[in-house]
């Protein structure tokens, strides 16, 4: 029973349990009141539906499914109408697919919808090899089926995915105070570089736990004020904000601060209570996934305790270094500040501050903009499109070549396997040849195990609902669940074992397909992008000093302004350091770029560790510091404006002159003048490194 529990409170039970129904619905209509033959294509309409499913609230989704069957109809009466002209076919092809490409470019939802539009006219070219397989209304029938459940259940749980949202970004939140804490270690000569990538790339996972949390919280609030549990959730949400913000904050340089301590052991003690505390973390993930009591967040403050204690005995037995001191007292009040966050269940302020800023286009009009904007060489998404809709053709090419009648899981297999990045390529593909190799042999002891007829259907209906339990964490896993899936579909027309061989070979042609669209159509190569990145990321850590700066005027205050600004600077830094992983999977570049690209990684990351100190201790400063603080902002946000300019055109950057402030200025003013001076330093940092 508690395993059961268990598995229930998964974030992905829920997703499959549907689909289970949606399929087992279907086969169970058609075995009892028929038409048999109907049952191949209403399952592949249930799952392409499935497939363009997205976590929106029931009026979101009911529009969503609006879109997404209007989409399915005029895909599959095209090919419907094409597939016996094969000139024809080769025309309509490659364009539908550019221009389902291109309406992805709006937003991830409209992406999810053509992804899914473009793999049920691939569905429907399969569906019409079965005896009256190609019955158009039988996949629209399976796909309505599907989209009427999942509506019915997004009004019977709507706080389900907000839920599920928080308690995966609490999760990740906890995986990135131990990649803090790593950072730490009480070590001299430690390869902290190594580990500051490593946290990089945490901190990227977080930033889209941030979104996908965000994104949910705003399909159900719309624009009303949050009540009740729903105000509850938008509260936890910005105390995880808050808690982002302060893990990511740096007081003092690591390898310097192992340096003043080697004789202490205070960085151990740091490193202890974040552990406590990403513990804690996870016990505020577990316990709003299962809507329960949190029962052990208060776990660090005896490592809290422990923490003052040793600071207090070095203030008075050791020789103090004012920078040190400052940094150790600043870090101190994060710490317990972060602390309170973690034990935070939330409340909104009735300030107005409940306002969040959505990714989805607001009109049909502000959509189509969208995709103007990205019609050009350099989008990544027009360059997606082109080498997609290039890696369908010449799988089309083939088909005609080798399978001209049966050949469609070529064109099935390249729309898989072809993804925008080489190193996503790369992986998926070896995921898929194996998902299908493994996926034919199960079919192939199920058929000669399994009696004949109406015995292997749950076996069907299991396989497809394995298919979503898999295909987002292990892919070939999932491969080879829909693999069995659609043998077991062709068992249904006679055609089982004479699936087996084409099946393998259609899947090995579609997956050189691919691989070859993705090296020489129109090759988006990370390296070539990755200054441009850089240097977007500069200019969002300029907006976000000019936004903390500016509280230290008026005093801390968590608006919509200063939210945005933050988050524009992480989900900058994300896209390098996602913008990196896939740059280091890449052949043909330097070996070079690859080292120059993680050290470019690591300065930003430090640059915006500075930044978030900074924000984490904004208040209201007398005038005269005020003032101080602006113009030290100014002067930095000036210089990573200017630098971002010469990263962008690849020219020399000067470097920037620091700004001192007197060692009697007051503890916070110091505390800022030595971030700024840090700042600085990381502006030098990439200032001085190579041009590529």
């Amino acid at each position: 029973m508690r395993s059961f529990r268990h598995l229930a409170q998964s974030d992905r039970f829920a997703d499959v349990v549907r689909v289970l129904l949606a399929l087992g619905g279907v086969t169970a209509w058609c075995t009892l009141h028929g038409p048999g033959q109907a049952i191949v294509p209403a399952l592949l309409g249930a799952i392409a539906c499935a497939l363009a499913e997205t976590d929106d609230a029931w009026r979101g989704r009911l529009r969503a499914l609006a879109v997404t069957l209007a989409c399915f109809v005029l895909a599959a009466v095209t090919v419907r109408a094409t597939i016996g002209h094969p000139a024809m076919f080769a025309l309509v092809l490659p364009l539908g697919t550019f221009a389902l490409v291109m309406l992805g470019a709006a937003s991830g939802r409209y992406a999810t919808i053509a992804a899914a539009t473009l793999i049920l006219a691939v569905y429907t070219m399969i569906a019409s090899d079965a005896p009256g397989g190609g019955d158009l209304a039988a996949i629209l029938a399976g796909a309505a089926w599907y989209g009427v459940l999942s509506l019915t259940w997004s009004v019977l749980a709507p706080q389900r995915a907000v839920r599920h949202a928080l308690a995966r970004l609490y999760d990740s939140l906890a995986h990135l105070i131990e990649a803090k804490a790593a950072l730490f270690e009480p070590v001299r000569g430690l390869d902290r570089h190594a580990l500051e990538v490593a946290y990089s790339q945490r901190n990227l996972h977080t930033v889209q736990a941030l979104a996908t949390a965000r994104q949910a919280l705003i399909d159900r609030a719309g624009r009303r004020q949050p009540r009740g549990r729903g105000a509850a959730r938008l509260a936890m949400f910005f105390v995880a904000q808050d808690i982002h913000e302060r893990i990511g904050s740096s007081h003092y340089p690591y390898d310097e601060l192992a340096g003043a301590l080697y004789h202490s052991d205070i960085m151990f003690r740091v490193g202890r209570l974040l552990r406590l505390q990403a513990l804690a973390c996870r016990e505020r993930a577990r316990a709003v996934r299962t809507r329960t009591q949190a029962t052990s967040i208060a776990l660090p403050h005896g490592a809290l305790d422990d923490l003052r204690d040793a600071l207090a005995h070095r203030h008075g037995t050791a020789p103090v270094e004012q920078a040190v001191d400052d940094a150790l007292t600043a870090l101190l009040h994060n710490m317990e500040r972060l602390q309170a966050a973690i034990e935070d269940e939330g409340s909104l302020r009735d300030d107005g501050d409940a306002l969040l800023q959505g990714d989805e286009p607001r009109s049909l009009r502000e959509a189509l903009a969208r995709v103007r904007v990205r019609l050009n060489r350099r989008s990544m998404h027009f360059r997606h499109a082109v080498r997609l809709a290039t890696g369908l053709f010449c799988g089309d090419v083939l088909m005609l070549a080798f399978h001209p009648s049966h050949g469609y899981w070529i064109l099935m297999t390249t729309l898989f396997v072809c993804q925008p990045g080489y190193g996503a390529t790369r992986k998926r593909l070896v995921q898929r040849v194996s998902g299908t190799l493994g996926g034919l042999l199960v079919g192939w002891a199920s058929l000669q195990l399994l009696p004949g007829g109406d015995w292997r259907l749950p076996v069907m209906v299991a396989s497809g609902a394995a298919f979503f339990a898999f295909r987002l964490r292990r892919y070939a896993l999932a491969t080879g669940a829909i693999t069995l899936f659609v043998l077991l579909c062709f068992d249904r027309v006679g055609a089982g074992y004479a699936a087996i061989g084409p099946r393998l070979f259609d899947t090995l042609l579609g997956a050189c397909v691919a691989a070859a669209a993705i090296r020489f159509v129109l090759p988006d190569w990370r390296v070539r992008r990755f200054d441009d990145l850089v240097a977007d990321a500069l200019a969002a850590y300029a907006r976000y000093l000019e936004r903390i700066a500016g509280q230290y005027h008026t005093g801390r205050l968590d608006d919509l302004p200063y939210r945005i600004a933050r988050r524009d600077a992480h989900a900058a830094q994300a896209a390098v350091a996602g913008n990196v992983a896939e740059l280091l999977t890449e052949p043909g570049h330097a070996p070079g770029r690859g080292e120059r690209a993680l050290r470019l990684l690591t300065a930003l990351q430090a640059g915006l560790s500075h930044l978030s100190t900074l924000g984490v201790h904004r208040q209201a400063l007398p005038a005269a510091d005020a003032v101080r603080v602006g113009q030290l902002a100014r002067h930095i946000a000036h210089g990573f404006d200017t630098l971002a300019a010469h990263v962008r055109t690849g020219t020399p950057a000067p470097a920037l002159a620091p700004q001192e402030v007197p060692a009697h200025a007051p503890e916070t003013l110091r505390l800022v003048a030595r971030q700024c001076l840090l700042l600085v330093r990381v502006h030098d940092r990439i200032a001085h490194l190579p041009v590529a």
